[in-house]
């Protein structure tokens, strides 16, 4: 009786002991951001999308599903397919982004939702994660193996960075920190500025929009803020900040940067604000059945991709990191069946690889391993 006391004493200053720990390290690390407040939060306040202290899709969105129970997703979670990572390195590319010349838009795709764009002598990074983890615990979110060929310093100046929303597999603090000496311009939606300043980004440099405002970068590049049916948060408050798809006009081409979004109709809003579409990256991976309207699964994105009526299909949102309990290379492998049955053009690069907009696309197989 005596050794089982001092075995529950000796557990008990244990959990104290690390939710001590724990709790000190959520209020201390940067990681986690800081949420909007001040001027910035009276602003917030205004939008029309920002309603009962928190941001709201534009139909009705439960992040998680009524029955969705924290016991089935256990286990649903020690259960789930072997193959939610690769068996082996995934082949890759490793492209001079310091040089690539670039008359008409060229993408490089880093795995999940990171690309480059570069057109003529502007260069443009979308949520880069180059961190080894879409997590703030190293334990969770490990990218994949040969998925992270590329670090900080393989990178020119960035013109502009595009973040979408602040989930930690689209802005992540280490990643940020290397970068921002050498990025320009920031865009990004409103309320995520507030990361950003309290990571030491001067404010100057940081523009956020709200759904349906646009920014002038330059001559010939514009950039808008669109609707997208997800959510926020990078701690315990959700929707404190704004998540956003976005326009961009280029030198002539036009631009899809889907973010994270669930299927709904404002795919087809967006279409008859603005037309057809050079290109569109759309999300096709991490989805689940417990979380079906925050995310899109393949054959939505296809239908996404339908709606907006967009030339090319990017899937992205996959290939980096296992975020859901379906195989790693399901995604894409759904979604071209429906892509090929609806008609619709995609491309599928490797990692690293570059393509060139108005050029023969890659649609090779290369995760069939």
């Amino acid at each position: 009786m005596r050794v089982i006391k001092k075995f529950f004493k000796f557990f008990g200053i244990f959990l104290i002991a690390l939710f001590a720990f724990s709790y000190l390290y959520i209020m201390t690390s940067k990681t986690f951001g800081k949420n909007p407040d001040g001027q910035r939060l009276e602003k917030i306040k205004q939008s029309p999308n920002y309603k009962n202290d928190i941001f709201q899709n534009l139909s009705q969105t439960e992040v998680m599903l009524p029955g969705a129970s924290m016991g089935k997703m256990l286990r649903e979670y020690f259960n789930k397919s072997k193959l939610t990572e690769p068996p082996k390195r995934l082949p890759s590319v490793k492209t001079d982004l310091k040089n690539i010349q670039a008359e008409t838009p060229s993408i490089v795709w880093f795995g999940h939702s990171s690309y480059l764009i570069k057109s003529n002598n502007f260069t443009i990074l979308v949520d880069p994660v180059f961190s080894g983890n879409a997590s703030p615990i190293s334990l969770f979110g490990k990218s994949f193996e040969g998925s992270d060929i590329y670090n900080p310093s393989d990178f020119p100046v960035i013109d502009l960075l595009i973040i979408t929303h602040d989930h930690y597999d689209h802005l992540d603090y280490k990643t940020i920190q290397k970068m921002h000496p050498n990025v320009k311009q920031i865009v990004t939606s409103l309320g995520v500025g507030a990361h950003l300043e309290y990571w030491g980004i001067d404010t100057s440099k940081i523009t956020e929009l709200d759904w349906w405002q646009n920014a002038k970068i330059a001559k010939d590049i514009e950039i808008t803020a669109t609707p997208a049916r997800h959510f926020s948060g990078r701690l315990f408050k959700r929707g404190k900040t704004l998540w956003s798809s976005f326009v961009l006009k280029i030198h002539g081409f036009q631009i899809f940067i889907g973010g994270d979004s669930g299927y709904d109709t404002h795919f087809k809003t967006i279409n008859e604000k603005f037309g057809t579409f050079d290109i569109a990256f759309l999300e096709c991976g991490q989805y689940g059945e417990n979380w079906p309207l925050i995310h899109t699964f393949p054959e939505q994105t296809v239908l996404a991709a339908k709606d907006l009526k967009t030339k090319v299909l990017f899937p992205v949102h996959w290939g980096k990191f296992a975020l859901a309990n379906h195989d790693w290379n399901e995604p894409i492998k759904k979604l071209i069946a429906k892509a090929k049955q609806e008609n619709i053009q995609y491309t599928t690069p490797k990692i690293g690889e570059m393509i060139q907009l108005n050029t023969a696309l890659p649609t090779e197989n290369w995760w069939d391993f």
